[in-house]
């Protein structure tokens, strides 16, 4: 059935290459290597120093070179990042609040450095041909290339990067304004040199954070208000650019025949569709019935129930239709029902535990989808950062000091949502859930659960896709089993977004991960200052001191060891908060697809199924005709 595994998954940053929304998959600063000096020009940057590729790699070792050239690649969105929503768009500014962004916008524009899909932290030039970092790692200078242009002919210079990040950090989406928070100031010196300056301490992904960010024309926004949702079609220099749209329906990017960066070692094999499409459907079965239909070409199917009952269809029986099933080997990340706890009622720890335990997780995978999932625990699932068992004596030192301010629970096994008895309605979990919600003074009054306020306990959940009913369903029969009123609130994509923005909701439905390297882009998700910007991903309004230490300590963190440690303390301080209601994920890519794509045969751990980035059309412009 419907979950939000990649689908909802929120992009943690902003390198959106081809829709890969990727720039907290990268984290810390140094762009040598750890025999390499600090203050000379390097190619690239990684996490703690290392970097896989030399300065003279050809090509990064995953492509296909060889990969043709042509035809369509055409899907629905899988990923979104700041304000992008998977089943519409009125906008191609996406680097903003305002509006809900186009898909794909980032294939248009450049970006100082690249990712690279085989490693969990580095990134190699692209516009920036080099970088030099100070020994201190807070002046971080940028060579930009000389050849690089925008889709008009003009020169992309510093001046247009050193403009491009000033007004990112002042003017951008709440999540880039405040993961920028540690950019003292972006300079040009000449045309041709970009200094960044940090501030002491800064997040340790701050730097990859910045080379990841777009990098727009100043003069063509010195005519235009950068912060206005907006349909024209802005200046890029990204190897794709705008071409055929219908706001709402579908955006199609075009490749730019003689872009400037396709030779780059960072670019060959990549890149390779002439046309990239994203067509939105505001229903799932819709959807999929427009993939057997041959409207699009590319699914990753998120829906257990559809994956195993529809996948039937005449072209998959004849080999038209392809299905294959990747590792997933990527941190998963938290899912679940976020509670608002700027609202009184679910204030209290005692009653957000309470509504967990009246969700049957082991019914659900069971009956509505297929046994697919594992429950997910923690912010970090699927990565070593996850906190099991009692702390290590290392996390003991970084959790002692908030002993007195802490639930005692943290300093024994991390929180676990109860195993039910797989009935839909297990007794012993639910009375557990009324004692919680009596000691929390939620009391019966009229055969209705009151809040400890005195007002009736009633709950809405935000929700804007009809296939997640079915999830809702159960938890709402067993929350009223328990005396609390409880209803489903469908909403278009449109007002799910400004309702989310504006933290005007009870609970809703949401997923995030972060990177096997974590840091300043932790801040959005649970920090007090978050809580209280609008726009930020803390849905669950988390406001604690000693959350917030802890994400300093993890941004902090000088080596792999401190990190991990860091962050299984923090993990076990938010999973004590109980600040949502834990759902589930799966570690394997689902896809299917028309039989006119190739791929490389080893897929990098680090791009999720690449595509499509590195995958290419066998029939040429067969598919773009099929695709219109």
């Amino acid at each position: 059935m419907a979950q939000l595994d990649r689908r909802h998954v929120l992009g943690l940053g902003v390198g959106l290459g081809l829709g890969a929304i990727a720039a907290s998959q990268f984290s810390p600063a140094l762009a040598q290597s750890e025999t390499k000096p600090a203050d000379v020009d390097a190619h690239g940057m990684s996490a703690f120093g290392d970097l896989k590729y030399p300065a003279d790699f050809p090509n990064f070792d995953y492509v296909n070179v060889k990969a043709p050239k042509g035809g369509t690649f055409s899907t629905v969105p899988s990923t979104r990042a700041f304000n992008q929503s998977f089943q519409t768009f009125n906008s191609l500014n996406a680097f903003i609040l305002k509006g809900d962004g186009a898909q794909g916008m980032g294939m248009t524009f450049t970006t100082l450095m690249a990712r690279a899909g085989d490693e969990p932290d580095a990134m190699y030039g692209l516009a920036a041909k080099s970088v030099r970092i100070s020994a201190d790692g807070l002046i971080y200078r940028f060579t930009i290339r000389p050849e690089a242009r925008f889709h008009d002919g003009s020169k992309l210079t510093a001046k247009d990067a050193a403009w491009s990040l000033t007004t990112l950090k002042t003017k951008g989406h709440p999540i880039i304004v405040t993961q920028m928070r540690d950019v003292v100031k972006a300079e040009a010196v000449d045309d041709a040199t970009l200094v960044v300056t940090f501030a002491e301490k800064r997040g340790r992904d701050v730097p990859l954070f910045v080379a990841a960010m777009p990098i727009f024309s100043q003069a063509y926004y010195d005519k235009r208000a950068f912060d206005e949702s907006s349909l024209d079609i802005p200046l890029g220099s990204g190897p794709y650019k705008v071409g055929r749209f219908e706001p709402g329906r579908f955006i199609e990017f075009d490749r730019v025949k003689d872009w400037w960066g396709t030779d780059l070692p960072v670019n060959r094999g990549s890149n390779n569709f002439d046309t990239v499409r994203f067509d939105f459907y505001r229903d799932r079965d819709v959807a999929f019935e427009g993939f057997t239909g041959r409207n699009y070409l590319y699914r990753e199917e998120f829906t257990s129930r559809i994956w195993n009952t529809r996948y039937d269809f005449p072209a998959i029986k004849d080999g038209r239709v392809k299905q294959e099933t990747l590792p997933d080997d990527t941190p998963s990340g938290a899912q679940g029902w976020f509670l608002n706890t700027r609202r009184a009622k679910f204030q209290d720890p005692r009653v957000r535990e309470a509504l967990g335990n009246a969700f049957d997780f082991e019914w659900t995978n069971k009956t509505i989808m297929y046994g697919a999932y594992v429950r997910t625990v923690s912010p970090f699932q699927n990565s070593d950062l996850m906190a099991s068992g009692p702390p290590s004596p290392e996390e003991l030192a970084l959790l002692e000091p908030f002993r007195s301010k802490v639930p005692a629970e943290v300093f024994g096994n991390p929180y676990v949502p109860p195993v039910s008895d797989g009935s839909g309605q297990d007794r012993s979990l639910l009375r557990r859930a009324i004692q919680l919600l009596s000691d929390a003074g939620c009391v019966m009054k009229d055969g209705k659960r009151m809040t400890a306020q005195g007002e009736p306990f009633r709950i809405e959940f935000l929700y804007d896709e009809p296939a997640l009913q079915a999830h809702h369903a159960p938890f709402i029969k067993n929350l009223g089993t328990l005396g609390i009123e409880a209803t489903p609130r469908l909403v278009d994509p449109v007002q799910s977004q400004a309702r989310r923005n504006d933290f005007d909701f009870d609970i809703t439905m949401e997923r995030f991960g972060f990177s096997t390297v974590p840091g300043d882009s932790l801040r959005p998700f649970f920090t007090s200052q978050s809580a209280a910007t609008k726009g930020s991903k803390n849905l669950s309004g988390m406001s604690d001191p000693v959350i917030d230490a802890l994400v300093e300590t993890v941004i902090a963190a000088d080596t792999r060891p401190k990190l991990v440690f860091a962050a299984r303390a923090l993990d076990r301080v938010i999973r004590a908060g109980r600040y949502w209601v834990p759902q589930w994920y799966s570690n394997k890519h689902r896809l299917a697809y028309w039989d006119v794509f190739g791929h490389p045969a080893d897929l990098p751990k680090y791009t999720g199924a690449g595509a499509p980035e590195l995958w290419w059309a066998m029939a040429s412009n067969a598919a773009t005709e099929q695709a219109k």
